[in-house]
């Protein structure tokens, strides 16, 4: 019975390093901004802003763009020296790196639970491949 759990938690490792590197290939955070953006008198990092705040000013920003849109002044609005449409990208690329640390982090939570759970024989068999490896 253990020979098939250990089979399953294998099986399960392999699709979580699978999902790894699909996270991990995803883009860095490249701004096009610099990141410090003034908002009705407040200056705010976005470098530093919680998921939850970068929701809430992209709402936010989105809102202003639609209405600028609506009123043929998109091209001509600019918020603390860039566009608001620069901003809205920069927020939206933030909010996905986020997105891919949470997920990462969750994988490697999994990841450590598998290991735990393999039985010790396993644990042992796959210490003396990875040794063997070495050796080659």
């Amino acid at each position: 019975m253990a020979n098939q759990n250990d089979q399953k938690i294998l099986k399960l490792k392999e699709q979580i390093e699978e999902k790894k590197k699909l996270v991990s290939k995803s883009k860095k955070f490249s701004p096009v901004t610099n990141c410090s953006i003034e908002l009705d008198g407040i200056r705010h990092n976005i470098q530093v802003l919680t998921k939850e705040q970068l929701i809430q000013m992209l709402i936010k920003l989105n809102a202003y763009a639609t209405s600028a849109k609506d009123l043929g002044l998109l091209d001509e609005y600019n918020i603390s020296g860039y566009k608001v449409t620069e901003w809205i990208e920069d927020l939206q690329a933030k909010l996905d790196y986020i997105n891919r640390k949470n997920e990462e982090q969750k994988l490697k939570s999994m990841e450590a639970k598998l290991d735990r759970l393999l039985s010790d024989e396993k644990k042992v068999e796959l210490e003396i491949d990875e040794i063997e490896e070495l050796l080659k």
